[in-house]
């Protein structure tokens, strides 16, 4: 029995090195993605941007989705603690700022006054159109964890979902922080 034992155990450690693995490459592809978007920017555009562009909004929906970051983190210390009760409302709160983020790319889109045919439009739209697919999956993602959560899965021994959700809300995370000043900040 010990033996048997011993050897699930293995399997179990072995399997979060795979899942863990497996996640940091899908990270690195995807970083390849987001850096071609970011260098399309100024390959398209240089280093301009429309005198209207709405900084405003930009600060405003950065700090909403940094803000996220927190929550997410929180959600995954408490169920690593066991605290079901924190996770889920850390979750709901990571869920509802995500959504405002995407509202707000969304007013940002209908009230832009530059063009999708404009060189810059093209590498706003572009960058922020990937991104917020990437924001909404991540939504999706949470609100499975949330849905899964209900029904009593996750635990302290046992949220690898969990883990793995709440690094790729990151990752999209730190991507934002790299888009936000090439979109909004950089100005020849």
């Amino acid at each position: 029995m010990a033996v048997a034992t011993m050897h699930v155990e293995a399997e179990e450690k072995l399997r979060a090195k795979i899942n863990q693995a497996g996640l940091w490459m899908f990270f690195l592809s995807e970083t390849f993605l987001f850096s071609a978007l970011a260098t399309a920017r100024f390959v398209i555009a240089g280093t301009g941007r429309p005198e209207d562009l709405n900084q405003l909004l930009g600060l405003g929906i950065t700090s909403i989705l940094l803000v996220s970051s927190l929550t997410a983190y929180r959600s995954e210390v408490a169920i690593a603690r066991g605290d079901r009760s924190a996770f889920q409302r850390n979750l709901l709160a990571t869920i509802l700022l995500g959504l405002v983020f995407v509202i707000g790319v969304g007013f940002e889109w209908s009230s832009a006054e530059f063009e999708l045919s404009d060189p810059f439009g093209t590498a706003f739209f572009s960058m922020t159109g990937v991104h917020a697919a990437h924001v909404v999956s991540g939504i999706f993602m949470l609100g499975l964890l949330y849905w899964l959560s209900l029904r009593g899965h996750f635990s302290a021994k046992k949220h690898w979902g969990v883990e793995a959700t709440v690094k790729y809300w990151h990752f999209v995370d730190v991507v934002w922080v790299f888009f936000y000043p090439i979109l909004y900040l950089i100005s020849s």
